[in-house]
């Protein structure tokens, strides 16, 4: 953590990861505590919670576990007060949770369209919700979609239409909250390996992803972290309503 006196441009504000537990949401949360933030650590996974914010203590940074269960409105409500209560304010919030199920068109069951729909859409509605009214001029809301809302791949129905609604959100919700000051912007992300979805990988796919990728390799979670904290950063301070590719240019290549 850069607690020695570095340059710490979240110094004073505090920022809300939900899904931080592990993977893009965790290392945003290490790299946000590291530039100076209070992190808000929200999991539904009490462990997770625990670990995470040891992590992020033990490096000297400022953590707060917050194990809510974000898919529903009151509990995205009470981890925005958790934080703010413990902060003294909020200043940005990450709409990171989600749970992911790939089914052929024939196999998806309605349980998994609800419970992907609850963590992976309507959640970040409830985020914006919240987060809009704890927030002042200067707060910043980055969603975190996928390169799977602009382009699908096979069995990807519900995912891929889930994260081109994420898209939407991110663009009414910058005109609805630009007047009051608040930015709205999202990333997508190519594949990154993550605990989360080693499940869906193997040599071979990960091999083509990197064959169909400019810059040569698969992303990291670093990477989507770096980007994330740029549109929470005052260096993004006119941007509202954007999707950043983090993909390595796969998006805009024929490879």
């Amino acid at each position: 953590m850069n607690t020695d006196g570095a340059f710490q441009p979240f110094a004073g504000k505090a920022v809300l990861i939900t899904g931080a537990g592990h993977g893009i949401g965790r290392a945003t949360a290490r790299r946000l505590a590291a530039l100076g933030a209070t992190v808000g650590v929200n999991d539904l996974r009490e462990g997770f919670v625990a670990e995470a914010v040891a992590e992020l203590e033990g490096a000297g940074g400022r953590a707060v576990g917050i194990a809510r269960n974000v898919s529903t409105r009151d509990g995205m409500r009470a981890a925005v007060g958790d934080l703010a209560d413990a902060a003294g304010r909020l200043d940005g919030l990450v709409n990171n949770a989600a749970w992911v199920r790939y089914q052929s068109l024939p196999d998806i069951a309605p349980e998994t369209v609800e419970r992907m729909l609850a963590i992976g859409f309507t959640a970040v509605i409830w985020g914006i919700q919240a987060a809009a009214e704890a927030m002042g001029a200067g707060g910043a809301i980055v969603n975190v979609a996928s390169a799977a809302g602009l382009r699908s791949a096979p069995n990807a129905i519900v995912y891929s239409g889930i994260k081109a609604g994420v898209l939407g959100i991110t663009r009414a919700a910058a005109v609805d909250l630009g007047p009051r000051g608040i930015r709205v912007n999202a990333i997508a992300p190519s594949a990154v390996p993550t605990e989360g979805t080693a499940k869906h990988r193997t040599a071979e796919k990960d091999a083509a992803r990197i064959a169909r990728t400019p810059l040569g390799r698969l992303g990291t979670v670093e990477d989507m972290a770096r980007a994330i904290c740029f549109l929470l950063s005052e260096d993004s301070g006119f941007i509202s309503g954007a999707t950043l590719p983090v993909d390595g240019g796969t998006s805009t290549s024929f490879l």
